[in-house]
């Protein structure tokens, strides 16, 4: 049996005459917690929206738990658990009611729906918040039961981007907390996206930093670090020398529009 989750060759994305993934190849592994880093408009979002199959690539392929994102569309689903920038959750539904909705979404068997919506609801701290609606949540509950409604189905592999943008650093470190005993209890494969380079340096195995829909470098923090070809580098000066400095490197109006949307929800 291979200890590959996802394996991603030549992987591209162009919209016209712009390339936004550019021939991307990498792999990662069961259990495993990766990173990918790259400043705004690298190609980080694209990437994982063909990876979840809700973009289709222009070329390349891409394999997760063994099936083609391309022709198995339906297979990559049902092993996969995503969780997006933009709230996914329905504020005029209690917590119980937006798990319960997405636990008939993954067709899970009517015998195991309960017990499931209970465990998830205890699992990620919001057993006595259940009965409330959602829009009297904070962002870090909201955030947690995201996460709850897209594991509900135990996937092999967790997608989460930028899952704690917006939130205060008490929150992200009670979203953490979660995910890290995700990954410790169910051997979930984390694949996530973020800016916050210390939430990369204390929880990734390896990390890739995009820059222009390109793979830069790869590889474990100290592996980055040393690659600059001196001592006491930080991941700050590995993301800075591969992911470029230039001022303009913020992204499109699109993509800084939709971040702080998001960022006022969770707030």
């Amino acid at each position: 049996m291979s200890d590959i989750v996802l394996e991603i060759k030549n992987l591209s994305r162009r919209f016209g005459v712009f390339t936004a993934v550019d021939s991307l190849t990498l792999s990662v592994n069961i259990g495993e917690v990766f990173g990918l880093l790259g400043s705004n408009g690298a190609g980080k979002t694209t990437t994982i929206k063909m990876l979840t199959t809700l973009l289709p690539p222009s070329s390349g392929e891409a394999r997760v738990a063994g099936f083609s994102i391309t022709t198995q569309a339906v297979d990559v689903r049902r092993a996969i658990g995503y969780v997006p920038q933009a709230v996914s959750v329905d504020g005029s539904l209690t917590g119980y009611e937006n798990l319960l909705i997405f636990a008939k979404l993954y067709d899970l068997p009517y015998r195991e729906q309960q017990a499931r919506i209970r465990e998830a609801l205890e699992f990620m701290g919001l057993t006595a918040d259940g009965s409330r609606l959602v829009s009297e949540y904070s962002g870090g509950m909201v955030r947690r039961l995201e996460i709850a409604q897209s594991t509900l189905h135990r996937p092999q592999l967790l997608f989460l981007d930028e899952p704690t943008v917006g939130l205060d650093p008490i929150a992200r470190d009670a979203v953490w907390k979660h995910l890290v005993d995700l990954r410790n209890n169910y051997g979930t494969t984390l694949f996530f996206t973020t800016h916050y380079l210390e939430e990369a340096e204390s929880h990734c195995d390896r990390i890739a930093i995009m820059h222009l829909g390109k793979v830069a470098a790869l590889g474990t923090c100290k592996e980055l670090e040393d690659s600059l070809g001196s001592t006491d580098h930080t991941l700050n000066d590995v993301f800075v020398h591969y992911a470029g400095n230039a001022l303009d490197s913020g992204g499109t109006f699109r993509d800084v529009s939709a971040e702080r949307a998001t960022a006022q929800r969770h707030g």
